[in-house]
């Protein structure tokens, strides 16, 4: 690469005595031409990123992405030297703000950190205004947690075998919350229902941060949510804690059971959140984002806020990040068609 005016100058004088002596070459004429765009036009990581991002969070405020997102934004903000601004963008189980990072300028100013929601809108919504492979370019993953059954406190169930037998006992009259149809918490609730053969009236929200509002103040009786948004109120006694949804005992709650001691053989499922950028975004600057945040993952204030909300922090290369972003597609494929789900 030429690196300064001088060198410029002498590449200048000889590209001119090429064409004057006729030397008309198509591999010449393209190898100068590059060259000399290489001398005049700083590489896309040096000038990014020339001004404020925006981050898309394509859910209400308050729930498990937003909070990812927001422990985030600053520390990027510092990394990157440019100011860092949260834009929550609810709607249609996350795919009006996807839709938004999936249209924006391909230069890295615009992110979308988004829950495995991602791959499950991809064989919920039969015609997406995007295509989730072709129009977003993965980052890396930033997270994954288990997910906990939560209920109103002036449910009569104190345990899993307790609130199955009450399901069964009112068939259909008993309400569950999610962020949504087709979401992460509706799906796996859906999974939950049918291992356990029960049937309860769906409450779908524009978030999981209002729904675990609602149930709070009673207005629903139950929700599996991650475990970010539900713990302060699990905490406070506003909520009642009855299973995790891991294969084993989480280490922040080693007294309460998953639900497959609970009862509920075979069930298991957890959520994971994601950073992407627009597809077309340059290869340096998704690198240098991947670079970021894997680092700003791996410092200990992350890692300790994350434990506190029952995260870990899981970076990846954009590569492995594609890879689990297409088997998650396969895998939550199966479910969608198995349930019948259809998105409102």
């Amino acid at each position: 690469m030429v690196t300064n005016k001088g060198e410029g100058k002498q590449l200048n004088a000889y590209a001119s005595r090429l064409f004057v002596t006729r030397i008309s070459s198509p591999i010449i004429v393209t190898l100068i031409s590059s060259l000399l765009f290489a001398a005049a036009t700083p590489t896309a990581a040096q000038q990014y990123p020339s001004r404020p991002l925006r981050v898309v969070v394509p859910f209400a405020p308050g729930g498990a992405v937003d909070l990812v997102a927001r422990t985030l934004a600053p520390r990027l903000n510092e990394a990157l030297g440019q100011p860092m601004v949260v834009d929550n963008r609810g709607g249609a189980g996350g795919t009006v703000g996807t839709d938004i990072v999936a249209k924006a300028r391909p230069d890295g100013h615009t992110l979308l950190v988004a829950s495995m929601g991602v791959a499950v809108n991809a064989v919920l919504y039969p015609k997406l205004p995007y295509d989730t492979l072709k129009d977003l370019a993965p980052v890396t993953t930033l997270g994954e947690q288990p997910n906990i059954v939560v209920v109103h406190p002036s449910l009569a169930a104190k345990s899993i075998g307790e609130l199955v037998a009450l399901a069964r006992s009112k068939p259909g009259q008993l309400s569950y919350a999610s962020g949504g149809v087709g979401s992460n918490t509706h799906l796996v609730t859906l999974l939950f229902l049918h291992m356990a053969k029960v049937d309860m009236l769906h409450v779908p929200y524009k978030g999981l941060g209002p729904a675990i509002a609602d149930l709070v103040g009673g207005q629903v009786q139950l929700a599996i949510s991650n475990v970010s948004t539900a713990l302060p109120h699990v905490k406070s006694g506003r909520l009642r804690l009855l299973a995790v949804t891991s294969g084993k005992r989480f280490p922040l709650f080693p007294d309460t059971p998953t639900v497959d001691e609970a009862g509920v053989k075979g069930y298991e499922s957890s959520g994971w959140y994601g950073l992407w950028v627009t597809a077309g975004t340059p290869r340096s600057i998704i690198v240098r984002l991947n670079q970021e945040t894997t680092t700003i993952l791996g410092s200990a204030a992350v890692r300790n806020q994350f434990d506190s909300q029952g995260l870990q922090s899981i970076p990846v290369s954009p590569e492995a990040f594609g890879k689990r972003l297409r088997e998650e597609i396969r895998k939550w494929g199966v479910v969608v068609r198995a349930s019948g789900v259809k998105p409102e």
